[in-house]
């Protein structure tokens, strides 16, 4: 892989927003067709790459309910380096950003930044100049003259510059020091060799017996049907951002895990696994389902649905176990 120079542009890839396809998790007709900001651009890094991301998303059968929330998942940085020879390590944003993704890209590197999406125009359905929310992209082009970025964000490849550019960077006027840096990482290329084809397959494999072994050690859905008896209650009285905000940690995170998850097994596993896939896609449906359920903000009684969803998750988790041992 080389980058793309000229005078004050910079390519890691060479791509084309008109041109880019996603990859397919990222395709209409899923139920989550986004899952969450990080997940995202690194899955759409690796496939821009020419590597498949599901190899790295073994970790999926780890996801737990941790109190309030489900797993914040990632693919973890161990995998991404032993299959794909990509090191992601937290770097210091002691210069211009603009200055640093530009000669971080003339290297065959990138960076891996937190910006507000209040400046990311792909966001016009959410928050883009309406709510100040942090998000993480990948940047795959600049252009320090004409004051421009391409990158990775949510589930595509998107361009913006002018005054989002001069905003999401902190260009205009001095920057207030009560904001801190954003966190940033260096994404490097060159930690080891890119498996590829049947070498890829045994180690995605290997690497979904190990996160197995660190599965939860009970039903999450269990413990998450008693916080939700908790919370329900002060959840209905309560405003749609709060309901917004609970669903994302909640159903909506765990449901895109599981999709994720049902994916990632079909790949892997062919038709080993459908017993598994199918008892993860009655998890996905029935977080579906209780979402919309709590976006009406009325009584309900969740616990049928509760019910459901453990009876996947148990079948799930024992149906993978049989087939990777």
């Amino acid at each position: 892989m080389s980058a793309t120079r000229t005078s004050t542009y910079r390519s890691l890839l060479g791509l084309d927003t008109a041109t880019y396809q996603p990859h397919r998790v990222h395709a209409s007709g899923r139920t989550y067709t986004e899952t969450n900001c990080y997940t995202d651009i690194i899955i759409e890094l690796v496939h821009a790459r020419g590597d498949e991301p599901l190899a790295a998303l073994g970790c999926l059968v780890r996801t737990d309910f941790e109190g309030d929330q489900w797993t914040f998942f990632k693919p973890p940085p161990d995998d991404l380096e032993a299959l794909f020879g990509i090191d992601i390590h937290e770097m210091q944003p002691y210069r211009p950003l603009p200055l640093q993704i530009a000669e971080q890209i003339d290297s065959g590197r990138t960076i891996v930044v937190e910006l507000d999406s209040w400046h990311l125009p792909d966001t016009a359905a959410t928050s883009y100049r309406t709510e100040h929310v942090k998000s993480s992209v990948v940047a795959e082009a600049i252009d320090l003259e004409r004051g421009w970025l391409r990158y990775f964000h949510g589930a595509g490849l998107y361009e913006l510059e002018g005054d989002d550019y001069a905003g999401v960077f902190r260009l205009a006027g001095e920057p207030s020091p009560e904001i801190l840096p954003p966190y940033t990482e260096l994404a490097r290329f060159d930690a080891g060799p890119r498996l590829r084809g049947p070498e890829l397959l045994a180690a995605a494999r290997e690497s979904l017996r190990g996160h197995l072994a660190h599965r939860p050690a009970s039903d999450p859905f269990e413990r998450f049907g008693e916080a939700l008896a908790r919370d329900l209650p002060v959840l209905l009285d309560a405003g749609p951002d709060a309901y917004h905000a609970y669903a994302f940690a909640t159903v909506r995170m765990v449901g895109a895990a599981f999709e994720l998850a049902s994916t990632q097994a079909e790949w892997l596993l062919g038709e080993q696994a459908t017993p598994a896939s199918a008892a993860m896609l009655t998890i996905v449906e029935g977080c579906k389902v209780l979402g919309f359920r709590l976006a009406r903000r009325r009584p309900f009684d969740p616990e049928p649905i509760l019910e459901s969803l453990s009876d996947g998750w148990r079948r799930a988790i024992a149906a993978l176990a049989e087939v990777v041992g």
